[in-house]
């Protein structure tokens, strides 16, 4: 416990718990913490071991922020770009801990949607669903259904 009166230490917004990101533009994540005087921020994984740079992978600049690069579909590794990150600020004041923040790399590569086929007799009803590849499904959402470039109105 410090007895500065003009140490600080504190959470800038700590509502951030998931960031997606297409691996096509990577993304950066800031620590959302601060502090008089200044603070050291780090970054875990939510094992509690510390990260580290991966040269054009992963870097953490000076001010904190945990930069994934984009990367090819081949390159995707679970440790990096699908896992659970937490972030620490330190100063003379203390230690605080950010809450867990959900990192996750959406792949962008190409997919097909396609409807599966149904048999159904002449004036009955039909049901039909949309297939949609898990590693995207969940981020499409079926606005329409059409036959022939004509759109089906229920």
């Amino acid at each position: 416990f410090s007895e500065d009166l003009h140490a600080s230490l504190y959470f800038v917004n700590a509502s951030l718990q998931e960031v997606v990101f297409a691996s096509t533009t990577g993304t950066l994540v800031p620590c959302p913490a601060a502090g008089i005087p200044p603070v050291t921020l780090r970054w875990y994984l939510a094992t509690g071991e510390e990260i580290y740079d991966v040269p054009g992978i992963r870097h953490v600049h000076p001010n904190g922020t945990l930069q994934i690069f984009p990367f090819p579909p081949s390159s995707f590794n679970n440790l990096i770009h699908d896992n659970t990150y937490y972030c620490t600020a330190e100063n003379p004041s203390g230690k605080i801990r950010s809450q867990d923040v959900h990192i996750k790399a959406v792949l962008r590569e190409p997919y097909t949607v396609r409807v599966e086929d149904q048999k159904a007799m002449r004036g009955n009803v039909a049901v039909f669903k949309c297939i949609i590849p898990s590693s995207v499904e969940a981020y499409i959402t079926v606005v329409s259904w059409e036959k022939d470039t004509v759109s089906l109105v229920s």
